[in-house]
């Protein structure tokens, strides 16, 4: 993870179990969805870069063949540089319209629920919760081609940090359909006055 500045950019590779990208020579590489389509990756940034969508740094997964590049939601633990936050920015993106709580876990054990809420990849999609695109790439894969004029999309979406105490985890939803891509949390602005 990157620390320093007003945001602290997460590392997600250790918890990537999907692969959502593939290159246009191998498109069954990887395994998005029900009907195997995957994010082209000729379009989207360089391996484990650092990109910026909005004013928010992340670091984008790989693309190499073989290799996982989201998380697919399954209720797993996320621990996070102890501190305090306001909000957790996604890159994201739902098999479907998806909207599930995410568990957010405070130094002492507090245990708060925020709604994380992700509109659906499929080309042509409407941003239902709010997002905006972070990427819209011009063609889709299937296993065995591109399809051209579809436009699969992945999101920025952002949760609030309400509590003002140190954030120490998260535990994500049990809820397959949400693929997170990169997280990255921003600090609060007035962390240096309250007590965590």
């Amino acid at each position: 993870m990157t620390l320093g500045g007003r945001h602290v950019v997460l590392d997600l590779e250790a918890h990537y179990n999907n692969d959502g990208i593939s290159s246009a020579g191998n498109p069954s590489d990887g395994w998005f969805n029900t009907w195997g389509n995957t994010f082209p990756a000729e379009h989207l940034p360089e391996s484990c870069s650092q990109v910026t969508c909005h004013g928010i740094p992340f670091r984008f997964p790989s693309k190499e063949d073989g290799h996982a590049n989201n998380i697919s939601c399954a209720g797993q633990r996320i621990d996070v540089p102890e501190g305090r936050y306001d909000w957790l920015h996604v890159l994201a993106a739902g098999e479907r319209r998806s909207e599930d709580p995410i568990g957010l876990v405070y130094a002492g054990g507090a245990l708060d629920r925020e709604w994380l809420r992700i509109s659906d990849f499929w080309p042509m999609s409407s941003p239902w919760f709010g997002e905006v695109i972070a990427f819209r790439c011009p063609v889709l894969h299937y296993p065995q081609h591109v399809q051209r004029d579809l436009a699969p999309i992945i999101w920025l979406q952002r949760v609030p940090v309400p509590r003002r105490q140190a954030l120490t985890a998260m535990v994500l939803p049990d809820n397959a359909a949400i693929h997170l891509f990169a997280m990255t949390l921003e600090r609060s602005v007035s962390a240096e006055e309250v007590p965590a």
